[in-house]
């Protein structure tokens, strides 16, 4: 017989104490220092007195959940979803939305300093955009949970593996909002319900009359949506039935991935689809498939592309390098100014869809992509690459630590572009990266701001500007 597991109790079930919040960290927690140890308080917010259940302790640190707010501070609003506190697709939305961009700039510049010991000349002004409507790309667990009375689709809960009863989201476009209940009910009816672990959500632009006219407007129709089901067996003929009815009745298609991301293809009989976004800044249209990486806010994502390529101040004889390029969201636009872009991806079905949009956008002459692990690479392969006069680095949240690594080494000031425009998702590892640049590859920090790609939610893109010294000096 095994051991018995204790019954998990809940926040209100547990020790409670008062607690004095100073100061919050990158995941939006309450901080408090109180008798040597430091308490991190989901729910709570700088300045306020709290009554706090002890979820975790340890010698040096606790983990504890909001009760109840004995003082709340003049930041403090109604979170809009009933489920906020439970889902754990966001935990700011009892943050005012221009108290949220404070304390994620807050938050980048405490990475610079604490981390790479950093400031930047220049803190550049928040982006921001539309805070609701705005996820276009998610990921959507799906269980069946007897106990739960049946399927649930939707985001994990909080630091947890279970998946959240969610009834409304409104972080989502409102159209695929509105479907939540319906796709429950629906894959409750698959003979494959057991077998269908998560459904990637695609949302693209529908309306080719619109692309360059006028902004997206979320939620009006202008939206084409995919639904990718990830199957771990085949379906049935009832089962393609039942999603034949789904896409007559609502504005979907679905898509089946039997295995990795370049399985997913759509059905026999469902409409193919023609996902795309643009940039009609730089009059470009770029195609993609439902399982390709692209920015989850369409709105934020048009304002980024402009952002860091105007502070690359790209001139017309320029050669830029983009690495970590993807589909050219960067690349292309920059062709549009550059004499010449050459993007570097570490995937090389990426690669061949950014050549696709190369082309069809007309700059395949002034760009060129290559396959390269940029995860592994050294002096001499920066090198291999040639000489460019400006960088342009988004990574993923792993950070560009292997080229700026490499950067560090080279002497020959030919190889070193006089600016990096570094975008990044994790404040962290660009503090780490920002070290090497500056310590290292002779680098200084000149600009650094945060573009709030993910409202509501602790995560933080941020763009940041290296440049040489001028002149530079041997």
């Amino acid at each position: 017989m095994g051991r018995k597991l204790k019954p998990r109790l809940q926040p209100h079930e547990r020790p409670t104490k008062e607690l004095a919040i100073e100061s919050v960290d990158l995941e939006a927690q309450g901080i408090c220092r109180q008798d040597g140890k430091v308490s991190f308080v989901r729910g709570a917010i700088t300045g306020e007195l709290v009554r706090a259940a002890i979820v975790r302790s340890k010698p040096t640190f606790e983990v504890a959940e909001t009760v109840e707010v004995l003082k709340s501070a003049s930041i403090r609003v109604r979170p809009r979803c009933p489920h906020f506190g439970i889902c754990g697709g966001c935990s700011m939305q009892h943050v005012e939305a221009s108290a949220q961009l404070a304390i994620k700039q807050r938050a980048l510049e405490d990475c610079l300093f604490h981390i790479a010991k950093l400031k930047a000349e220049q803190i550049l002004p928040p982006i921001a955009g539309p805070t609701w409507g705005y996820r276009y790309r998610a990921r959507l667990s799906v269980r069946h949970v007897l106990k739960k009375g049946g399927v649930l689709v939707g985001f994990h809960e909080r630091a947890s593996s279970y998946i959240a009863d969610m009834r409304e989201c409104h972080i989502l476009p409102s159209a695929v909002a509105k479907l939540l209940l319906a796709l429950r009910e629906l894959v409750g009816a698959l003979s494959v319900r057991d077998q269908l672990p998560q459904i990637e959500l695609a949302v693209g632009n529908n309306n080719p009359e619109e692309d360059f006219v006028q902004p997206l407007k979320t939620n009006q129709g202008l939206e084409e949506i995919i639904l990718v089901l990830r199957i771990l067996q085949p379906l049935t003929e009832q089962d393609h039935a039942l999603l034949d009815a789904f896409e007559a009745q609502h504005p979907v298609n679905f898509w089946l991935q039997p295995k990795g991301p370049d399985t997913a293809a759509p059905r026999k009989s469902s409409k193919p689809g023609n996902l795309h976004y643009t940039l009609p800044q730089f009059n470009i249209k770029m195609p993609f498939r439902p399982t390709d990486f692209t920015q989850v806010n369409p709105h934020i994502n048009r304002v980024l592309v402009g952002h860091a390529i105007g502070l690359l101040e790209v001139q017309p004889k320029d050669q830029i390098l983009d690495l970590f390029c993807g589909l050219g969201n960067f690349t292309l636009p920059l062709a549009t100014l550059a004499a010449h872009v050459q993007g570097i991806e570490g995937s090389q079905s990426l690669v061949s869809r950014a050549l696709e949009n190369a082309r069809l956008n007309k700059l395949e002459d002034k760009t060129a992509f290559l396959e390269s692990n940029l995860f592994e690479v050294d002096c001499e392969k920066i090198k291999s690459w040639g000489s460019f006069d400006r960088w342009l680095i988004d990574p993923p949240r792993e950070g560009a630590l292997a080229v700026v690594k490499a950067l560090g080494v080279i002497d020959e000031l030919r190889f070193k572009p006089k600016r990096i425009v570094y975008v990044s998702c994790n404040p962290s590892t660009l503090a780490r990266d920002a070290a090497i640049l500056v310590y290292q590859a002779g680098y200084f920090l000149s600009k650094a701001g945060i573009v709030n790609m993910f409202p509501h939610t602790s995560h933080i893109e941020s763009v940041a500007v290296f440049d040489l010294p001028d002149p530079v000096k041997k």
